[in-house]
């Protein structure tokens, strides 16, 4: 014990055990254990309820490349990741640059506009359900709007449209204070001296305002990714993943296989290739957004 080198190393091994130690344990316990528990259950042929099941081995993963039902509902999720991911990108950013521009009663709009984000995904698909099949049909009858005078949600081609308009509703508030936190941080002597050498408008924007906020950025497009993929409750209280299965999302598909088909091998799979998809696409947006922050 005459070696400082290793005295100080001992010492901060206990401090360590003393202060993140509980929260270290407690995240193996619920996060990694379970992790680990659930890629084991994709080689088994378990239904979810019974105590025995048999080891399959990579069955459960030939299975999913063999499901065309679920790659038909993955290639609704991809598109309607794409669309939320940009609209709600562009719309969140345009509300924090008017919102920082000094209007009057900004921070009453901000409040406003963040809203709808403290609804729950459950409550929010009732509330929105009601309004597309009662209010706006109202509307569009009472005023001869053909768009509106029937139900989005009976309506394949709609439907979707439907999904993606109350997500972008719900996500652009939140999305926007990080781009409002963005906008604050971009030093005011930049903005001046870009105003003063003739850069307005636009090209204020694109050339000096973005480039400063890629942080920014890379972290509302990763929520809103992460968000998107994983979309659930909102799913099943708005749509059902009706009509006809155009908005059935892999989420829903994968509950459905696991616990309404009692495939819990199959379901947990199924699951787990959604992960590593999930895991590769974010991986790659922060390492390119992380990239093009270096060059800012």
């Amino acid at each position: 014990m005459n070696n400082p080198k290793k005295r100080n190393k001992l010492r901060s091994i206990g401090q360590y055990l003393l202060y993140a130690g509980p929260s270290t344990f407690a995240f193996f316990l619920v996060m990694i254990v379970p992790f680990l528990y659930g890629v084991f259950l994709t080689t088994t042929n378990w239904d979810g309820l019974s105590s025995n099941f048999d080891i399959v081995g990579l069955k459960n993963y030939f299975n999913v490349f063999k499901d065309k039902a679920f790659w038909s509902s993955f290639v609704i999720t991809i598109k309607y990741v794409v669309c939320v991911v940009f609209f709600t990108n562009v719309i969140a950013f345009l509300f924090a640059y008017i919102l920082t521009s000094g209007i009057k009663l900004q921070n009453l709009f901000r409040a406003g506009f963040f809203t709808p984000n403290l609804l729950g995904g459950i409550v929010l698909g009732f509330v929105w359900q009601f309004l597309f099949s009662n209010v706006f049909v109202y509307i569009g009858k009472s005023l001869h709007i053909p768009i509106l005078s029937s139900s989005w949600l009976g309506n394949p081609n709609k439907a979707f449209w439907a999904m993606v308009i109350v997500t972008v509703w719900q996500l652009s508030g939140y999305l926007m204070i990080i781009y409002i936190a963005g906008f604050t941080n971009i030093p005011k002597s930049v903005l001046e001296a870009a105003m003063i050498d003739g850069a307005s408008g636009f090209k204020k924007i694109y050339n000096i305002i973005i480039p400063l906020m890629v942080n920014a950025f890379t972290i509302s497009v990763f929520l809103s990714l992460q968000r998107a993929f994983m979309v659930y409750d909102l799913n099943i209280s708005l749509t059902n993943g009706g009509p006809f299965n155009t908005t059935k999302m892999v989420s829903m598909y994968v509950y459905n296989k696991a616990f309404l088909s009692q495939e819990y091998g199959l379901g947990q799979a199924q699951a787990f290739v959604l992960f590593l998809v999930v895991a590769i696409v974010t991986i790659l947006q922060v390492k390119s957004s992380k990239s093009k922050e270096v060059e800012a």
